[in-house]
């Protein structure tokens, strides 16, 4: 279905409902890691905010709202402002590409559960990926701030380093299915098997590779407190600060879908509704998210570069090649 055939009112609503929920899984995305994280230590985490706790994201929301804004002296005020805006715009823009299920009849219309079902899914994420990091590499070097400037810096070298052993990892899925649009995608793998099992090489180096895109632990480097405070977002406060955590979790939340999409069926399953199978697969990959966080300890810089290139890159290589010939040698038989 072409999506340009749908009514306007239509594609509206499909944005404001997905943006709210999207937000809704960021705010209680953090309290589930706080929460598990804080069992993982041997205490209860957030539990006196609402019923269990469960009110703590709006009272972290409203303490960020009233705090004060700043600029620190030295800083370049536009790129100050201007960067955590394009980090919070190329993570939720992303979403518009994942689907969440087939066509459903809504009041008489075909409606198709995907923002935008394009040709170049596949590429159009990664762009929004690399856009991403201008935000925080902008953020760091508008600072002023030299701790701020060394966390872009490292921002920098780490996309660099991750993004090529990621990229090759998705393109054996791309070969596979013949196709880069992630709804073509989804539908291949219903019609034969989710590509985790063709691709099981591919899928780990996608998590590692995922792990270290999202500037999570034990690839926190960009933002190591023990090193450099808090990295690229030292100077930020209130708003701002905000900001930066939303696109973090939102990027969290977009590559789960992702890697739930490409390798593990996206909402393909059976006796559930799809949106329903594709929150369950994203719920137990931001698991592992949390998980690595509660249990790995941050890398040295020097491993962490040296992981990226002589490990993982050779690797997704290797896993590409072996791919092309198997599918080259399957499409002349």
């Amino acid at each position: 279905m072409n999506p340009g055939t749908e009514p306007f009112l239509i594609i509206l609503i499909k944005a404001i409902v997905v943006v709210f929920v999207l937000l809704t899984a960021f705010a209680y995305t953090l309290l589930w890691e706080r929460k598990l994280i804080g069992r993982a230590q041997g205490r209860y985490g957030p539990n006196r905010t609402g019923p269990v706790g469960y009110m703590q994201p709006l009272a972290d929301v409203m303490k960020l709202v009233f705090k004060e804004d700043f600029v620190p002296r030295g800083a370049n005020r536009l790129l100050f402002h201007v960067a955590p805006l394009i980090s919070v715009f190329a993570a939720v823009a992303a979403v518009a590409v994942i689907p969440f299920g087939t066509v459903v009849d809504i009041a008489g219309h075909q409606v198709q559960l995907v923002g935008a079902d394009l040709n170049i899914g596949v590429l159009f994420l990664f762009a929004l990926s690399g856009l991403g990091f201008y935000g925080l590499i902008l953020g760091g070097w508008a600072s002023g701030n030299k701790y701020s400037l060394l966390g872009s810096a490292r921002t920098a070298a780490q996309l660099v380093s991750y993004e090529v052993a990621m990229g090759l990892s998705v393109l054996g899925v791309v070969m596979i299915s013949q196709s880069l649009s992630l709804v073509e995608i989804v539908d291949a793998q219903r019609e034969t098997v989710w590509y985790v099992l063709y691709q099981p090489l591919g899928f780990l180096i996608f998590l590692i590779a995922a792990v270290a895109e999202t500037n999570r632990a034990p690839f926190d480097l960009p933002e190591a407190e023990s090193e450099l405070v808090a990295g690229y977002h030292t100077e930020y406060g209130g708003l701002k600060f905000a900001m930066f955590f939303l696109a973090e979790y939102v990027n969290m939340l977009i590559i789960s879908a992702l890697g739930a999409t490409l390798f593990l069926g996206g909402f393909a399953g059976p006796f559930l509704p799809g949106v329903l199978w594709l929150a369950i697969k994203v719920a137990v990959l931001l698991f592992l998210f949390i998980w690595l966080r509660a249990t790995l300890p941050r890398l040295r810089y020097d491993r962490l570069m040296k992981f990226g290139w002589k490990v993982l890159l050779p690797l997704a290589t290797l896993n590409l090649i072996v791919t092309a010939i198997v599918v080259s040698l399957a499409f002349q038989n």
